[in-house]
């Protein structure tokens, strides 16, 4: 897993982290099962806070993207497991949103079908 930070980025370092092994996980270039290095050890290699580091960590778990076992460590889930969940989060925000706006469930999910129609 290659991981930079870009000290000039507008981006915050747990932010560009997360992103990155994010986007790895989907890809496939970091497979489902591989151990990430402990908050200590990578925030140590990227000159960077353990809080910062331990940040990204509870992100990339909080959007399912990878899951903490104790003192075993913290590891990548499966790529479709990280799909669902990104989709679920979607779907959730989308539902939300659409309460908040006053639309019926038949009104809402007419929105979601002429989207999914659109070219991609």
């Amino acid at each position: 897993m290659r991981l930079f930070i870009d000290a000039d980025s507008a981006s915050p370092p747990y932010e560009q982290l997360r992103t990155q092994i994010t986007e790895q996980v989907r890809s496939g270039a970091v497979p489902p099962g591989t151990r990430l290095p402990t908050v200590r050890r990578l925030a140590e290699d990227l000159g960077l806070a353990a809080n910062t580091v331990a940040r990204a960590y509870r992100e990339l778990e909080h959007g399912g993207v990878v899951e903490t076992r104790g003192r075993n460590g913290t590891f990548v889930r499966a790529a479709d497991a990280v799909r669902a969940s990104e989709a679920m989060a979607a779907a959730l925000a989308f539902a939300r949103r659409a309460r908040e706006l006053g639309l019926d469930d038949e009104t809402a999910l007419g929105w979601v079908r002429a989207a999914l129609a659109e070219p991609a």
